[in-house]
């Protein structure tokens, strides 16, 4: 998901109304465990191999014949500063350090959907889905970049049109996951899917309240979408763990002023 080795998300730790911008502050410290490219192979036939080497490895050789190894390091340290803002609530702030990653080293735009995160609670709807897009063009087997985009495209075209541009991509490991894609890709209740994994690992309920919350924002249905996300907060794994979207689960409720208590 991303061309450094300092900004990737674990998918598998567990093995709208309009945004203001007056986002609070997240205190955690803990580290953030690496994202694992998703091969298109059924996984007994794939060993796991993880993006963060990949991307850094062909970079390393561009910069070892261009001599730009100082821009790739500069750009890492603002990729990370960028996603501490942004666990910190700081979401405009996390964009501008994002942006100067990019300046410092344009490889890294076609991985950053961290960056992507960051403009959907500034309502930059357009430029997000732009963000997710890239993404996938990079990663064909990336699920949530497919539904985040997605959820970009139905606050700007609608869920109909959103729907038609849908991006596919390959099959999820994560059964939560899988059984997500399906449901914003063709439609159905959101209930289902936080119920078929309310009795699951720490991780698969808290992806399911997530994405039934996400569910809902994207229907505009802002009292189901706080009552998934705000229970994806106070699940174990949401107040717990190092998990990136951990985090952006807490971000989101103070970007739209939902308290987590009671």
């Amino acid at each position: 998901m991303t061309s450094t080795s300092l900004s990737l998300r674990s998918p598998a730790s567990f093995p709208f109304p309009s945004v203001t911008g007056a986002c609070g502050h997240v205190r955690w410290a803990q580290p953030l465990p690496p994202k694992l490219f998703r091969s298109s192979l059924p996984p007994a036939a794939t060993p796991a191999i993880s993006r963060r080497l990949l991307v850094p490895a062909a970079a390393g050789i561009w910069d070892l014949l261009s001599g730009g190894a100082g821009g790739t390091a500069a750009a890492t340290l603002a990729v990370r500063r960028g996603m501490q803002l942004f666990k910190q609530g700081d979401v405009a702030g996390s964009v501008a350090e994002f942006d100067r990653a990019i300046e410092l080293d344009p490889r890294q735009k076609a991985y950053l959907w961290q960056r992507g995160l960051s403009l959907y609670y500034l309502d930059r709807f357009e430029d997000a889905a732009e963000q997710f897009r890239l993404d996938v063009a990079e990663n064909p087997n990336d699920t949530e970049e497919s539904i985040w985009c997605f959820l970009c495209e139905a606050q700007l075209y609608g869920v109909e049109e959103a729907r038609k541009r849908f991006l596919e991509v390959g099959l999820d490991r994560r059964p939560v996951m899988r059984e997500a894609y399906a449901l914003f890709k063709d439609g159905g209740d959101p209930e289902k899917l936080a119920s078929n994994f309310s009795s699951s690992s720490d991780g698969e309920l808290f992806y399911a309240s997530l994405y039934a919350g996400l569910y809902y924002e994207s229907q505009r249905n802002a009292d189901l979408a706080k009552s998934h996300i705000v229970a994806a907060c106070k699940s174990p794994y949401g107040s717990r763990t190092g998990d990136y979207m951990a985090f952006l689960a807490s971000v989101h409720c103070q970007c739209r002023n939902w308290t987590l208590e009671g």
